[in-house]
């Protein structure tokens, strides 16, 4: 075990910080709690947490995420890995399943904002996909987590790639 260090510290604190940026949009989007869901768009209420963003997409692959635009089997593939991510960064579990399947998430993310207001092509979207990744490759989930609890139940004992 190494010992605890600044360093480490803030890894797992940038980890816990980026898991709540994705539990956070599980959370509005479900509940509506009135920052960028208002309530009556809420999952719980019958909403579509794709319907608003998707639907006014433009650029290169406009028609694309537009025809997507409400799919429930979208909504919850959305949701889902939303609260996924979330939860694994926050407990700093999973973060090797949490980059593999949350890379794609951020580059579709990524892709759907083209062309890029401010910038030819960077945006929060690749930085926090590089971010999981280097998370995940760095050991963030070592420090400030559940992780040693976590690694000690059966089905990552049998699937060592969840630890």
């Amino acid at each position: 075990m190494t010992p605890d260090t600044p360093a480490r510290t803030v890894l797992a604190l940038t980890r816990i910080a980026l898991g709540w940026i994705f539990l956070w949009t599980f959370l509005d989007k479900a509940f509506g709690l009135g920052f960028s869901t208002p309530s009556e768009r809420a999952w719980i209420n019958g909403g579509s947490p794709t319907a608003g963003y998707l639907s006014g997409v433009d650029g290169p692959f406009g028609g694309l995420f537009q025809s997507l635009s409400g799919a429930a089997w979208a909504d919850w593939l959305f949701m889902i890995g939303q609260l996924g991510l979330g939860l694994a960064l926050i407990l700093g579990i999973g973060l090797r399943v949490a980059a593999l399947t949350g890379v794609p998430l951020l580059l579709l993310l990524w892709a759907s904002s083209l062309p890029q207001e401010n910038n030819p092509f960077m945006d929060e979207h690749l930085i926090y996909a590089l971010l999981l990744v280097g998370l995940a490759l760095g050991g963030a989930g070592d420090h400030l987590s559940l992780s040693g609890l976590w690694r000690r139940t059966p089905i990552v004992r049998r699937a060592p790639i969840l630890a």
